[in-house]
């Protein structure tokens, strides 16, 4: 199996939505931005699935350093041999592969977040860099662009922490702020124990309505010369807004099971926006 198969089977295999708007990108860039993906996989499986702590950080050091000695040339991974020959074609920059091993170390390191604040500083680490690499590799002619993809990185994050909130809380981690739950008088022993409340309903009505402002934010901020090269970001953003969409129509049950959405349904919402252009 060469490196480019490797990373495209991590990616089919994930069952991630990010795949499908991959599908749309021509050869050169799909592989570029699959063995990206790859990589966020490989490091994020690491501290999802090892419940050794010693352990996960040994193998996150581990491509720290696989991380180096792909910038020297020598690298060992399927991933960063795969990843290697894109570094200079796209300017994609070592200090945000190494940000996102940097967040992930985070929820080694913590299971709450005092403030949003806080929690904006590790969506930065785990989506907002990989926002801005994947950018990169689109095509970008504007500075500014880099703004949008940070902020859709965070809008993309957040969409996430809604839709994962028992599944998170069954490993011990409530990324809600923890003002936010004191506000709502939501207690994280409820969260813990998936149960459903009216005050958890109003806290998750809030999540939402920020996550969309947040989608807002973005979309406002793209550059029109550049909406066409960034066309993957918006299948993205199409897709996980309606999972949010579909989290609320759900009234917020997030506690007792996962919103999905089906392959074909991902697939149509990335062609219409990769039709509207």
């Amino acid at each position: 199996m060469s490196p480019d198969e490797y990373c495209q089977q991590k990616a089919a295999q994930s069952g991630s939505s990010f795949y499908y708007s991959f599908l749309f990108l021509p050869q050169e860039k799909r592989r570029a931005i699959t063995a990206l993906y790859a990589f966020c996989r490989e490091v994020d499986d690491i501290v999802d699935e090892i419940a050794d702590d010693m352990v996960a950080r040994s193998k996150l050091a581990w491509w720290r350093k696989e991380l180096q000695a792909m910038l020297n040339g020598e690298p060992t991974h399927p991933v960063t041999k795969a990843l290697a020959p894109h570094m200079a074609t796209f300017d994609l920059q070592a200090q945000h592969l190494m940000a996102i091993i940097d967040g992930m170390e985070m929820d080694l390191n913590q299971s709450r977040y005092l403030d949003f604040n806080g929690l904006k500083n590790y969506c930065w680490h785990v989506a907002g860099v990989v926002g801005v690499l994947s950018a990169s590799i689109f095509g970008i002619s504007n500075p500014q662009t880099k703004e949008f993809a940070e902020k859709l990185g965070l809008a993309l994050q957040m969409t996430n922490i809604i839709r994962d909130v028992g599944e998170d809380a069954r490993k011990g981690r409530i990324y809600l702020p923890v003002n936010e739950l004191q506000q709502f008088q939501v207690k994280a022993a409820d969260i813990l124990n998936a149960r459903h409340t009216p005050e958890f309903t109003q806290l998750m009505q809030f999540q939402y309505e920020r996550a969309c402002q947040l989608y807002e934010d973005a979309m406002n901020t793209l550059p029109k010369e550049d909406r066409r090269a960034q066309r993957t970001g918006l299948m993205m953003a199409a897709i996980y807004r309606s999972v949010l969409e579909e989290v609320k129509l759900d009234g917020f049950r997030v506690l007792q099971h996962k919103i999905k959405l089906t392959p074909i349904r991902k697939l149509w919402l990335a062609w219409k926006t990769y039709i509207r252009g």
